[in-house]
């Protein structure tokens, strides 16, 4: 497939389906395979749901005007943000909440409390162990190092709908 045959809407469905499929791939890894998650491991859940999210609002936008394009422009860069920000939370949980052992009361125990989450859907949103034991190997590598890549790969992808927004691609080419 070429570059211009890749649409805003594609790339942005594509952030959508990586992002969302993660998290289910989580709650398959922690009610089936028993992988239970931190409290780091339930905020990088709550950012790929948000990145999937801001992702599918910027395909909204309509309209060739350049109103829609930032709009669209607005989302792609929260898209970013949302990812980057998944990274150092990956990458926190992996070098230092997991060689410390324990992520007892920490900045992600503290938000989850305070957002009441865990209470309103703990099957998805209540961290179950402490980091250590969270940050088990799958196939070899760390979970953590996984979620890294993983929201490298939604910076790449929303890099390219960045450039082809740029370029002049709005959300109203086709699906």
């Amino acid at each position: 497939m070429r570059f211009n045959s890749i649409t805003h809407r594609r790339l942005s469905l594509a952030i959508v389906l990586f992002s969302w499929g993660s998290v289910a791939v989580a709650l398959f890894t922690q009610h089936v395979l028993d992988m239970q998650p931190c409290p780091w491991c339930i905020a990088q859940r709550i950012l790929y749901l948000l990145a999937g999210a801001l992702a599918l609002l910027g395909c909204v936008p309509s309209g060739q005007g350049g109103g829609g394009r930032a709009l669209a422009l607005l989302f792609n860069q929260l898209v970013g943000l949302t990812a980057a920000s998944a990274l150092c939370v990956a990458l926190y949980q992996n070098f230092v909440a997991a060689a410390d052992g324990s992520c007892m009361v920490t900045a992600a125990d503290k938000f989850l409390m305070a957002s009441g989450l865990s209470d309103w859907l703990p099957e998805v949103f209540e961290p179950r162990a402490n980091c250590a034991e969270a940050n088990v190997g799958m196939l070899g590598v760390p979970y953590s190092l996984w979620s890294a890549a993983l929201a490298i790969l939604l910076m790449a992808i929303n890099g390219l709908d960045f450039v082809k927004l740029i370029r002049g691609g709005t959300a109203q080419q086709g699906v």
